[in-house]
Formats: C-alpha cells, structure tokens, sequence
C-alpha cells in the first residue's frame, strides 16, 4: 500500500480490507469488511488499524498492520463524520454513525 492511500485511513471509515491467507500449500484471498475504531502508528513503517464489524451478532475486531506484504488492498466504502481520534465507545454502544456513500 502507497503512502497517500495509506494517509486517507482514518477512524470512522467503513473499509474492506484484503488479506492473503496462506493456507498449507494455497492461497488466498480473504476480505474483512468493517469501521476502523483506531489507527495506530502514524505514518511510520509499523502502522496499525483496529478494525471493527459485526457477525451474526457480535463483534469482531482484528488489527492490520497497513504496509504489510500480506494486505493486497484496502477499499474505503462509506465514510462517516466522527469528532474523535478513537471511536472505542462504539464498542458498548448500540448506535450507529450516519454515513455517506463513497462515490
């Protein structure tokens, strides 16, 4: 992932996040869709994203180191307007944040 991509993540975007899975001898694909809570890091080499999504009714966070080989691509589909650096309070919240189609 370049560097400009890479300044766009920001808390409050709904992404989809492609990693390689390596699975004995295969490969693959595997997509995490989901709101990144927190981003970690910077722009240094070790930057982070928590990323947050729901399935089949409770949550699941997983944390992708940003310019690492294993992440094919990052896809921003929604945004959201939020007023914090970290949205950890949506972990015990049930509300959710208005969100705007990326075009």
């Amino acid at each position: 992932m370049d560097k400009t991509k890479a300044q766009e993540l920001k808390p409050g975007l709904t992404v989809r996040v492609h990693q390689k899975i390596k699975e004995g001898e295969k490969e693959r694909i595997q997509v995490f869709e989901g709101m990144i809570l927190a981003r970690k890091g910077g722009s240094q080499q070790g930057a982070t994203i928590l990323v947050r999504k729901i399935s089949e009714g409770v949550g699941v966070e997983k944390i992708f180191p940003i310019y690492s080989p294993t992440i094919t691509k990052i896809d921003i589909t929604k945004k959201a307007k939020v007023r914090r650096a970290k949205l950890y309070y949506l972990r015990q919240s049930k509300k959710k944040l208005k969100e705007h189609a990326v075009k």
